[in-house]
């Protein structure tokens, strides 16, 4: 069985599995005195060993001053005068070896543990709750010998000091106090300090009396008592004298108190520690013994100098007599005794109020779950001796020792049993399990051998067994606990010492020698702990200090359900009773009926002690009467507390029985709580995962639609570009132009798919960036408004702008965005809608603005309704207008929420649609524009003034290369080319210095970005680099290599964005081929300044008009459609323009051609200067001749 218990711990997740509950923390405050650990001393926990840090002997020297309390000359004096010497001489001797076999497995568990006697008690059989009925015998045992100690003390100051006693009791109470308010280092001091001085006069008095008197003792052997019955020594007298002086066993308790602050024994103090243990525990009892003696020595001296018997046994008569044998002076002799019995009084009365204090803290902490602080039991403590002086129970409290000791002699009996024989046979765990946390509330090996030896003692002391067995009820009491206790420990298994295993075993661990046990930090009060005072509570998730776990109320044990009160009790009750009954076990009759069995013999304990004071007050010659009335009286205030007790205790029980009912509601509703808590995690947990999903989808669609759209810009830029220099070519037939324009559009198309699929992948990646800058708000309105009337009127439609009290001028917004959302919303209404109109409605408020955009086209239905700005999703209404990709409304909304507004929608069957566009546009001053943008300065045949520039193109696709070649070079460039970085690189390093690089990203070998970076190593500061690519979503991302968002084209790349690059980049400058004829190469600076600013006055207006000058058939009004598209950037209005000016006049064929190339590349500029009047070219055409052409 000892291997079994010793069996290595489990792990946390077999000892701990999860509460049902978890409890919300609140960090608990203690106040000054329990936080201050001087103060508290430790009370109600384990004894830490860094607070350990005096010398064993210091220890030893503070709990040997508890012998100097003369109760124990008193009591060998009641021996000697009762029971005669002989007798009394061999119970004194009994007594001092039982208390010194007793006392020492208690000191020394004690003293190696680092616990009180409560907490020794918890260990040692009886259990957490167990222990509780101990701490009540022990606390009673304090203050019974703190007032009759205190009485000796009190009638020592009346005879030194002619201080009546009532004051006298006073005084001796409350001087003790800040002695013991300050634990057990100020007691330290005065035992230290009191030691010498008290041995010293200890001593004096009897060595004064041998010295005179050598036969002063003399015929003591002889003396048979008060009655004479004691001559000889008896049986029976010897029981009765040996009862009375056990009744002293009880003081093991007060030593162990002290001796848990031993240090830890080691080799180095190891004869110090035992030597220190024996002196400050049962070594206590050798000077007991002689005091014993001494007193019934003094008491025969006193009865020798004709003293009554009664008196003799006060100790100041007896030291008083003594002391004159020291000082023939009686006034001397009285201050000599009076000094001894008030040092004597105060060096014990502090340990019994100490003690108490220990005993008071660890019985309410346990019942009301609160520790108001050890200082307030120490009072406490003193008030109830106070109160018993006050009430004159000395007679009767010597009556109640004799009971009182067979109790007590139970328990202290029960304990040692265990330590002494279950320990060393394995019947009960090694070491001392104190806290709550681990321990069963009830064990029934020690609660039931206490029980048990009590009822026969007690049944003995009365007479139940014989005389004598009553003469040796206190035996009984001793040898019923020595043996009960092991045979109930082996009966159980011993499984009732420990509920759960601990995570740490404090006393099962090896320690290193002189190493000190870990730290760990409480989750309730956040101060830190040794191990050994630790325990993990399950109900809050932690570590938690005993102090904690002691004073808890709400855990309800969720760490030992099967082992609490509440579960131990009704478990007994059914072994005992039938099962009809258990339903009655649990009533609140049963409850109240088992309460009131416990208060009844109480109250009439203590009732009948008063009476038995009172009664003895009256004297013998009291007449009977007074006696009966006296009954009568005691009686009846018996009955009505009895009535006030039974009205209190139901009352308790209906408050346990509303307080577990609204508990068990309470925890009821949190379990649905925790498991509403633990579902809701569960679906966060799934909620998450699909996130987690569906961005990992999202993501693999960005990759997939970014490897498409690279795949499919690489052939549509070979297609676009050439398809523009097919356009361009004059040689091309025009019954092949239709064709060449067939495929264009085709690719164009293509290419708006492709954009529009990009653009939703990158709003939704959050990689789309917005361009807000100053903007003409109220013109940019009504631009598109002009422009969709034209083709609302054409279509037969009406055509309303509403824009309520006016427009703001300039506010700051993205004007390229919002264009493009309105054009998309007045598209769809004007291409939906068949008859009836269309309308604008923009109201702007509080830098709020409101755009509505109303048909009454066919309208749309709740389900198509709802997935309108869903990507290709397309009415029927929509499928019937014409061909469509199904993206327009979902980059419009998805633009909306990017602007920080919002689009909705709402429509029905026949009635029309209304979209409804809400935006934060904020209003500037007036003069704060937007800067102009630079137009376009190239056109058809056109060159650049200057010397040729070099363009060395980076790609691995040879169409594109060469694509880039044929554009550039009949402009003048010179250009190279390369199918690899390595080959770029190779040609820069052999020497070659172009003006610009146009580099592609995906090519073998090394890639562009790191084509770039070698470039940059070069330290050619005059090269000017950009990044050709079919990957669009690494525009704008930032790179080691200085390319802005402006040096990076994505395929396919319009020509005059390619252009307008290298003429910002390379500064050039424009020439027409009017220009080139008038360069000469002998001009004189005034010409040729003259010339460069007629230059640059016409590549601000962009001359492409000297190429290809406006239809003059179809007349302005005819182009002022062409012109409206063209202010408004709306690229099919541009190409609805030039078709119809196409289908009204074939021989502007060209004119329109040139146009919807233009539009193509987004050229709007370009456009804008080709509808310029005539007088603005026949202006520039006399202006001076320009320099020479470039070769």
């Amino acid at each position: 069985m000892l291997r079994r218990m010793s069996a290595a711990p489990p792990t946390r997740a077999e000892a701990e599995p999860d509460a049902p509950l978890r409890i919300v923390k609140i960090r608990r405050d203690y106040n000054s005195w329990v936080a201050r650990e001087t103060i508290e001393d430790y009370a109600l926990r384990y004894t830490p060993v860094r607070f350990r840090r005096w010398s064993a002997m210091r220890v030893a020297n503070t709990a040997f001053g508890a012998a100097s309390f003369l109760i124990l000359e008193a009591v060998g004096a009641t021996l000697l005068v009762r029971y005669g010497f002989a007798n009394a001489f061999w119970a004194i001797l009994a007594t001092g070896l039982i208390i010194f076999l007793a006392g020492l497995p208690i000191s020394v568990y004690a003293a190696r543990f680092g616990v009180d006697m409560d907490l020794l008690t918890r260990g040692a059989g009886f259990g957490y709750i167990g222990s509780t009925i101990t701490s009540l015998i022990y606390a009673t045992f304090t203050f019974i010998f703190f007032a009759l100690e205190a009485a000796v003390m009190a009638y020592a100051l009346e005879l030194a000091l002619d201080i009546p006693p009532r004051w006298g009791y006073l005084i001796c109470a409350l001087v003790v106090v800040p002695l013991v308010t300050h634990g057990v280092s100020s007691i330290n001091r005065l035992q230290a300090w009191t030691q010498p001085l008290w041995l010293a006069m200890l001593v004096l008095p009897y060595a004064a009396v041998l010295i005179a008197d050598p036969h002063a003792f003399a015929g003591i052997a002889h003396y048979g008592g008060a009655n004479g019955r004691g001559a000889a020594f008896s049986w029976p007298l010897f029981g009765a004298a040996l009862t009375v002086g056990i009744a002293l066993i009880t003081q093991m308790g007060e030593q162990a108190d002290y001796l848990r602050f031993m240090p830890e024994r080691n080799e180095r103090n190891r004869r110090t520690w035992w030597a220190a243990v024996l002196l400050g525990g049962p070594g206590w009892v050798l000077l007991g013994v002689a005091k014993m003696l001494g007193g019934a020595l003094l008491a025969w001296l006193v009865i020798s100098h004709m003293v009554p018997p009664a008196r003799a046994v006060d100790p100041n008569q007896m030291y008083l007599a003594a002391y004159e044998y020291v000082f023939p002076n009686y006034g001397w002799a009285v201050a000599a005794t009076a000094l001894f019995v008030v040092i004597s009084q105060l060096k014990i009365n502090v340990t019994n109020a100490y003690a108490g204090s220990l005993a008071w803290s660890n019985f309410f902490s346990r019942l009301a779950h609160s520790h108001p602080g050890r200082a307030v039991w120490v009072v406490f403590n003193t008030l109830i001796a106070f109160m018993l002086m006050e009430m004159d129970v000395f007679q009767a409290l010597g009556e109640v020792l004799g009971l009182y000791s067979n109790v007590a002699i139970a328990w202290i009996m029960a304990v040692v049993a265990d330590l002494v024989i279950s320990k060393p046979l394995g019947l009960s765990p090694p070491g001392i399990e104190f806290k709550r946390a681990h321990l069963y509330d009830i064990n029934p090996v020690g609660v039931g051998a206490m029980g048990l030896a009590s009822l026969l003692s007690v049944a003995a002391y009365f007479g139940a067994f014989g005389p004598l067995a009553q003469a040796f009820s206190a035996v009984v009491a001793m040898v019923v606990a020595l043996v009960s206790a092991p045979l109930i420990a082996w009966a159980t298994g011993g499984r009732y010492y420990v509920a759960r295993r601990s995570m740490v075993e404090p006393q099962a661990l090896p320690r290193a020698p002189g190493t000190l046990p870990d730290v760990h930090r409480c989750v309730i009060c956040e101060r830190e702990y040794e191990a050994p005072d630790m325990a993990f509570c399950p109900a809050y998730g932690g570590a938690i200090c005993s102090l904690c776990c002691t004073l808890d109320a709400r855990c309800d044990d969720l760490c030992k359900p099967q082992a609490s009160l509440a579960a131990q009790w009704p478990a007994l009750l059914r072994r005992l009773v039938p099962r009809r009954w258990w339903p009655a076990v649990d009533s609140g009759l049963s409850h109240f009926l088992l309460l009131m069995l416990l208060v009844a013999p109480l109250l009439a304990s203590v009732l009948a002690l008063i009476y038995r004071q009172e009664l003895a007050a009256l004297g013998p010659t009291a007449p009977p009467e007074a006696a009966d009335a006296l009954r009568g009286g005691f009686v009846n205030a018996y009955l009505v507390l009895l009535l006030i007790g039974g009205i209190v205790v139901w009352w308790m029980v209906l408050a346990h029985t509303s307080r577990k009912v609204a508990q068990e509601e309470s925890i009821r509703q949190t379990r649905l709580l925790v498991h509403e808590i633990d579902q809701h995690r569960k679906t966060d947990a799934a909620l998450q995962k699909a996130r987690e999903q569906a961005e990992q989808a999202n993501q693999a669609k960005t990759r997939y639609i970014s490897a498409i759209s690279h795949e499919l810009r690489t052939p549509l830029n070979s297609i676009l570009g050439y398809a523009q220099l097919l356009s361009d070519d004059a040689s091309v037939p025009p019954h092949r132009r239709q064709a060449v324009r067939v495929i264009q559009r085709g690719g164009e198309h293509l290419m708006s798919l492709i954009e529009g699929t990009l653009d939703i992948a990158r709003i939704e990646s959050g990689k789309l960036t917005l361009d807000k800058r100053p903007m003409r708000f109220a013109d940019t309105v009504g631009a598109v408004a002009h422009l969709f009337e034209l083709q609302a009127s054409e279509k037969g439609l009406g055509f309303r702008l509403d824009t309520g009290e006016g427009l703001p001028p300039v506010v700051r917004g993205d004007e390229q965005r919002l264009r493009q959302i309105l054009i998309n919303l007045l598209g769809n209404a004007i291409k939906f809608t068949s008859s009836g109109a269309v309308g604008l409605r923009v109201h702007y408020q509080r830098e709020i603005a409101v755009f509505e955009v109303t048909d009454t086209g066919p309208g749309m239905t709740a389900e198509e309704l709802d997935r309108v700005f869903e990507p290709f999703a397309r009415a029927r209404s929509a499928s019937e207008a014409g061909p469509g990709a199904g993206l327009g409304l979902t980059i419009a909304g998805m633009l909306a929420s990017l602007m920080g507004g919002e689009l909705t929608a709402e429509s029905q069957p026949g009635r029309g649609s209304v979209f409804r566009l809400r935006l934060f546009l904020p209003r500037l001053p007036d003069d704060a524009l937007p800067p102009a943008a630079p137009d376009d300065a190239w056109s058809h045949g056109a060159r650049y003034d200057g010397p040729r520039r070099r363009v060395l193109t980076v790609d691995n696709e040879e169409a594109d290369r060469h694509l880039v070649a044929q554009w550039l070079e009949p402009l003048g460039f010179e250009v190279r080319e390369a199918a690899s970085g390595h080959e770029a690189l190779a040609l820069l390093e052999a020497g070659y210095r172009p003006d610009a690089v146009l580099m592609d990203l995906a090519m073998p070998g090394i890639d562009g970005w790191e084509t770039l970076r070698r470039v940059r190593a070069l330290d050619l500061p005059q090269l000017h680099c950009a990044v050709v690519s079919s990957n669009a979503f690494d525009r704008g991302l930032r790179n080691d290599v200085g390319i802005g968002e402006r040096d990076y084209f994505i395929k396919p790349v319009r020509r005059a964005d390619l252009l307008a690059w290298l003429e910002e980049r390379l500064q050039l400058i424009w020439l027409t081929p009017a220009d080139s004829k008038d360069s000469e190469p002998n001009r004189s600076p005034a010409h040729t300044q003259q010339a460069q600013a007629a230059i640059l006055s016409r590549a601000n207006r962009h001359q492409a008009s000297a190429a290809v000058t406006p239809c003059p058939t179809p007349g302005a009004e005819a182009l002022r459609p062409l012109e409206r598209a063209v202010a408004l950037g709306y690229y099919r209005g541009v190409l609805k323009a030039a078709d119809a000016l196409e289908q009204a006049d074939p021989g502007c064929a060209a004119f329109a051609a040139r146009v919807r190339e233009l539009a193509g590349q987004f050229r709007f500029d370009a456009i804008a200067a080709m509808l310029q009047p005539a007088d603005a070219a026949a202006a520039d055409a006399a202006a001076p001749a320009g320099p020479n052409p470039a070769p």
